[in-house]
């Protein structure tokens, strides 16, 4: 362990080594040394210090624009704003400089990490999916630019994981219509979610909180619906147990039918 005075002395030459980095830091940005900007930028970022070299790169982007390291400049511009993770900008410039220098080294990567600051941005499934949605499309048109990339792998898996969170998003705005009691706006909603992704990991669920539903708005209907809606339930009923006899949920299912018949018949005599 260090004593008192050494702890002190130690202190002191870390602080002057911070100041005097900010000091250079500080000297550069005013410079017109555009070639030095450059240079410490790249070191900036090849040293993880993402936010200096990102504020170099924007000094000096458009001092470059039309030279030959235009577009190597808006590439460590790009990959700055990323390792800040700030993936609204990074995504603007990878995406400019696709569309800018098309003749670019960088621009396979730059079409990809476009699709990829999508991705980053895409939320939890309850959320508006509208990043999500462009991943997709950008991945996939990713995929058909360069079929022999070897990120091909990797794009698969993300628009399969951005798939998975559109169908979570889709039976949870389902469900919420079922779990405050709108059971006419749950079926449609259900089955709009059942029509868009037939082959949900839900459908089993989906398809026994439909019959659910059903029996719900028929028990609560004015009477001049009842039996019509009652009559939906069955259907409803034979629909879900037809495909997923052993479900979890037959049990209820089945009670659920009994009722049903049960007011049907009572109607009938």
């Amino acid at each position: 362990m260090f004593k008192g005075r050494e702890y002190i002395i130690i202190l002191t030459m870390l602080a002057g080594l911070v100041l005097t980095g900010c000091g250079e830091y500080e000297k550069i940005l005013k410079s017109k040394d555009f070639p030095l900007k450059y240079e410490k930028g790249v070191a900036y970022y090849e040293a993880g210090d993402y936010v200096r070299a990102a504020t170099l790169f924007d000094q000096i982007a458009n001092i470059y624009r039309g030279t030959t390291k235009a577009d190597t400049v808006k590439y460590y511009q790009a990959k700055s704003y990323y390792g800040q993770g700030d993936y609204v900008m990074a995504g603007h410039y990878f995406t400019e400089l696709a569309s800018t220098y098309p003749n670019s080294v960088f621009l396979e990567e730059s079409h990809f990490m476009t699709a990829y600051c999508f991705y980053e941005q895409s939320p939890r499934p309850e959320l508006d999916q509208e990043n999500t949605y462009k991943a997709i499309t950008a991945l996939q048109m990713y995929m058909v630019r360069y079929p022999d990339s070897e990120r091909i792998p990797e794009c698969l898996r993300l628009v399969q994981e951005l798939s998975d969170k559109l169908v979570e998003k889709s039976y949870i705005s389902a469900r919420l219509y079922y779990d405050l009691g709108y059971y006419k706006s749950a079926i449609i909603a259900l089955r709009n979610s059942l029509a868009e992704y037939p082959d949900t990991k839900y459908r089993e669920e989906v398809l026994f909180l439909i019959l659910k539903s059903s029996y719900l708005l028929a028990d609560n209907s004015v009477i001049s619906k009842r039996m019509e809606r009652f009559q939906s339930t069955v259907d409803e009923y034979y629909s879900f147990i037809g495909e997923f006899p052993e479900s979890q949920y037959a049990r209820e299912a089945e009670r659920i039918y009994t009722a049903s018949m049960r007011i049907l018949g009572d109607n009938i005599n």
